[in-house]
């Protein structure tokens, strides 16, 4: 475990800096097209769920219009593209160097899941959240509460350099194969 306590911290945030200096190009790009297209405000920052159960403001790119009734009526075309490129995550580079967030780990959770939650299914707030994780590669959104859980415990218990190592090579392999986003469409959770 002398991974996760001594070295998972230090290599995000250098990776994260490193990241945001290189995909600077395109953070600035997509900041642009916002500008053009008149797509106000540019971020969408929601409370979400960090380590041992204490809450953080999580940064996106905006992907859907502040007003409207239903997810159908809020989606705009830029917003379905950079959701569907998934280049609305990094802004969450910020979140990592913040440390607030990880690159690798269980997804941060909305704000209002906290008190839904099982003792059980508390345990995946033993650690930072991730960009990515080992529910993300292993069914993401096509997957049931129980088995995201399930998959975010075996994550925590098994966590290594080596697990990291795959998560994020599968996450270049998923982001490169421009799989459909079925984001919207994922149930909140109810609680068990």
């Amino acid at each position: 475990m002398s991974y996760a306590r001594y070295f998972k911290r230090p290599l995000d945030f250098l990776l994260a800096c490193i990241l945001i200096a290189l995909l600077a190009p395109i953070l600035i790009f997509l900041m642009v097209i916002y500008v053009l297209t008149i797509s106000f405000p540019f971020f969408y920052r929601q409370q979400r769920i960090g380590m041992n159960g204490k809450t953080f403001s999580m940064i996106k790119f905006r992907s859907l219009k502040k007003q409207g009734g239903s997810l159908e009526d809020r989606r705009f075309l830029l917003g379905d593209w950079i959701r569907f490129t998934s280049l609305d995550e990094l802004p969450q580079l910020f979140n990592v160097v913040a440390g607030d967030m990880s690159l690798i780990g269980p997804r941060p959770l909305p704000a209002e899941y906290l008190p839904l939650f099982s003792g059980k299914q508390r345990g995946r707030h033993r650690v930072r959240p991730g960009i990515t994780g080992w529910a993300q590669v292993n069914g993401r959104n096509s997957i049931e509460w129980s088995k995201k859980f399930e998959l975010d415990n075996y994550y925590i218990d098994h966590l290594s350099a080596k697990l990291d190592l795959y998560i994020a090579f599968k996450t270049v392999i998923i982001l490169f194969s421009f799989r459909r986003d079925d984001s919207l469409k994922e149930e909140k959770f109810m609680g068990n």
